[in-house]
C-alpha cells in the first residue's frame, strides 16, 4: 500500500516527517510512501541519511512549491496557495496515486482540502475528526473534536457510527459502548440538540448507553463519546492543558523539593514515564478525520518521529480493514432505520 506525508505540516517539518516515514518504513515491508513538499530540500535531507536500497526505494518525492503555516486561514490558504504540500497530497489522494493520506500541519487547511478535494463518503453529512483520550479501561473515542463545530442531531448520529467502527477496528474493542456528551447522565438532561440526538442514535443498532459526562472520557465508562465539533475541540484542548499542567507541577515539585522528594521521585520514575506514555499522542500517532472517502489523519504540529511512524501505521491498518467501506454501508443501512436522508 501506498501512503502520503505531508512532509511540510509539523513544527520542525521536515526533519521529523522524514524520520518518522524512514522508522516506519524499516517496520512495516507492505508500506511506500508519497513525501510531498519542497523537493530538493527533501531529496537533500534523505541523502544524508544514507539508507539502504530497500527502504530508499519505498519512498518517492513529489515538489510542492508551497507550505500552509499554522496561522494561515485555511480557506483562503486553500485559494492562494494551490501549490501546497497539503493541497498536492489531496489531489494525489483523489487521483488514487495513493491509499491515505497522513499530515501534521494546519488542521483546518487538512480539512478543508479534504472536504472540497478528495469529497465524502457517499451517504455521509458531514465529517468528523476522532481524537482518542487515555482513559482507566485503556482508550476512549472523542468526535468530534473541531471539523464540523455546528451539528445537527442528524450529523452526531452518523459521527456515533463511524466512532463505534473506529473503536472496533483500530481500537479492537468489540461491540463498543457509545455515548452522548451532554451535562448529566440522566436522560432528560441536555439540550434540544441532545435530546433529538438521543432518539436518533436508539434507532440505530449501537450499543448506545446514554447520555456521557465529561469525566466519563478518562473513567472509560464509554468506548466512545459523542458531540459537536465546538465542544470536542475544547475538550482536546483541556485535556492537554491538565497533561501539560501536571507534568509541569510534578517536574516544579521535584527540582524545588528537598532530598527525599528527589529520591522519591526517582524511586517513582517508572510510574511516572508509564503515564507520559499514556498520555502522549505519540502512541497512537494522530487523530482520523471520518468520513472522507480516502483515510485521512491528522497529527499534532509538536508531533515526534514517533507520532509520525505511528499514525502511518494507524492510516495502514485503516485501509486494510476497509473502513471507510464499512462506513457507506452502516450509513446507508440507518438511513432507512432513522429515517435521514
Amino acid at each position: 500500500m501506498k501512503i502520503i506525508l505531508d512532509a511540510m505540516g509539523s513544527d520542525n517539518a521536515p526533519d521529523v516527517e522524514i524520520q518518522g516515514a524512514v522508522d516506519c518504513l524499516k517496520e512495516q515491508n507492505n508500506i511506500s510512501i508519497i513525501l510531498t513538499g519542497k523537493k530538493d530540500l527533501l531529496e537533500k535531507k534523505i541523502e544524508t541519511l544514507k539508507l539502504p536500497l530497500d527502504i530508499k526505494s519505498r519512498i518517492e518525492i513529489i515538489n510542492a512549491s508551497e507550505v500552509i503555516t499554522m496561522s494561515d486561514s485555511p480557506a483562503q490558504a486553500f485559494k492562494q496557495k494551490p501549490d501546497s504540500s497539503i493541497v498536492v497530497s489531496a489531489k494525489l489522494l483523489k487521483e488514487e496515486k495513493a491509499d491515505a493520506l497522513v499530515s501534521a500541519g494546519n488542521t483546518g487547511a487538512v480539512v478543508v482540502t479534504s472536504l472540497l478535494i478528495v469529497g465524502r463518503i457517499p451517504g455521509v453529512l458531514r465529517p468528523a475528526i476522532c481524537s482518542t483520550f487515555p482513559s482507566k479501561k485503556g482508550y476512549t473515542a472523542l468526535l468530534d473534536v473541531g471539523a464540523t463545530v455546528d451539528c445537527k442531531p442528524e450529523h452526531l448520529m452518523q459521527f456515533a457510527i463511524m466512532g463505534s467502527l473506529y473503536a472496533e477496528h483500530i481500537l479492537n474493542i468489540n461491540k463498543p459502548t457509545v455515548g452522548l456528551l451532554s451535562v448529566g447522565e440522566e436522560e432528560e438532561k441536555g439540550n434540544d440538540l441532545s435530546s433529538a440526538t438521543r432518539e436518533l442514535i436508539k434507532k440505530t443498532d449501537l450499543n448506545f448507553k446514554g447520555n456521557a459526562e465529561g469525566r466519563d472520557i478518562v473513567n472509560g465508562n464509554f468506548d466512545v463519546v459523542v458531540c459537536d465539533g465546538f465542544v470536542g475541540n475544547a475538550m482536546l484542548k483541556l485535556g492537554e492543558g491538565i497533561a501539560n499542567f501536571v507534568f509541569v507541577s510534578l517536574k516544579e515539585g521535584v527540582i524545588k523539593g528537598n532530598i527525599f522528594n528527589k529520591i522519591g521521585a526517582f524511586l517513582m520514575k517508572p510510574i511516572f514515564e508509564n503515564f507520559k506514555k499514556r498520555v502522549s499522542y505519540d502512541e497512537y500517532g494522530g487523530a482520523l478525520l471520518l468520513g472522507i472517502k480516502k483515510p485521512v489523519i491528522i497529527t499534532h504540529g509538536s508531533a515526534n518521529p514517533k507520532a509520525i511512524k505511528n499514525a502511518i501505521k494507524v492510516a495502514a491498518k485503516f485501509i486494510t480493514e476497509h473502513i471507510n467501506n464499512e462506513i457507506e454501508e452502516e450509513i446507508n443501512k440507518n438511513k432507512i432505520n432513522t429515517g435521514v436522508n
